[in-house]
């Protein structure tokens, strides 16, 4: 089963906005905005949070993060994406504002301001919203030094959203480092999806990151756990793309989807428009990956889940 997307591409989400209350007010059951009977991909049977991460950057990681959650969204799923990185990428690829004076991740991090109070809703998705990053945020890691329990900040109000509102996926876009943004985020997610590109020291960073998950595993987040890692910037023409690819699929046989990310000129596009490239150019190659590699960790989802019914009856 297939997630639908736009049937024509949208150029900008500010000139042809898909409704008029984009505001952060949230109902009272979150789960209204998205009609349960339409989803076209399965739901997962508790809320998935993934943290999207790797030390190496330019890897496709904020891309990565906006369209897999515009993908889920528009297969019907209740999607939240949270921007922890300061420079905001992600933010601004799902059309949200975040100048300065925006409330959004420093607050809900330095003062613990609940999260329905700092969320937009994306124009891309009915059940997309966005908790933004501004320039704020890079203060963040000073000021939360001398804080009590720094690094579990974000689990905070994160569990406090997430017991009140349904959300079937959260997507955490870290910064390209390993500092306390990125810990907060470690701690507070069950899931750990990282973004390979097909490229020399396509594996650089991986390694240190690995050490860092397993840190925090045994001390901070048992439930922690490498789940998915995509394939990103494939260039089918050359072989190095292809050998980097056979020695990930190697090294992670069993966490690499199937769907591999093409180099598209389309994917670079796309955010300059404050879109993800499903919404800007449905029938590109980029946006079928995207929406091929949604599909399928929703569907690994599900698999998981009857499995483990199968083994506990």
């Amino acid at each position: 089963m297939s997630i639908t997307p736009p049937s024509t591409p949208r150029r900008a989400a500010f000139d042809e906005p898909e409704f008029s209350d984009a505001g952060p007010e949230l109902p009272d059951d979150l789960a209204g905005y998205v009609s349960r009977e339409t989803a076209t991909l399965p739901r997962p049977p508790h809320t998935r949070t993934l943290v999207v991460a790797n030390q190496k950057g330019g890897v496709g990681k904020t891309t990565t993060t906006v369209n897999l959650a515009t993908a889920l969204a528009l297969g019907g799923l209740n999607v939240l994406v949270i921007d922890l990185d300061p420079q905001g990428n992600a933010s601004t690829a799902l059309g949200v504002d975040h100048h300065e004076g925006i409330l959004g991740t420093f607050e809900a991090l330095s003062d613990g301001t609940s999260l329905d109070q700092l969320i937009q809703r994306s124009p891309e998705s009915r059940g997309l919203w966005v908790l933004p990053a501004t320039i704020d945020l890079a203060g963040a890691e000073i000021g939360l030094v001398s804080v009590p329990a720094r690094e579990s900040r974000l689990l905070r109000v994160l569990r406090e959203f997430t017991s009140n509102y349904h959300i079937d996926y959260v997507f955490i876009d870290c910064p390209p480092s390993l500092g306390l943004l990125t810990l907060n985020a470690l701690v507070a997610a069950q899931e750990i999806l990282i973004p390979i590109q097909c490229e020399y020291y396509a594996l650089e960073g991986v390694s240190q990151l690995l050490k860092t998950i397993n840190l925090v595993k045994g001390s901070m987040n048992d439930h922690l756990r490498l789940s998915t890692v995509v394939l990103t910037m494939f260039d089918g023409r050359t072989r190095l793309a292809s050998q980097v690819a056979a020695q990930v699929r190697e090294y992670f046989p069993d966490e690499t989807l199937n769907s591999v990310i093409p180099r598209s000129v389309r994917v670079s596009e796309a955010p300059s428009y404050g879109q993800s490239v499903i919404t800007y150019h449905a029938a590109s190659a980029g946006a079928q990956a995207y929406l091929a590699a949604a599909s399928e960790l929703a569907h690994r989802a599900a698999m998981d889940t009857t499995e483990q019914r199968g083994l506990s009856a």
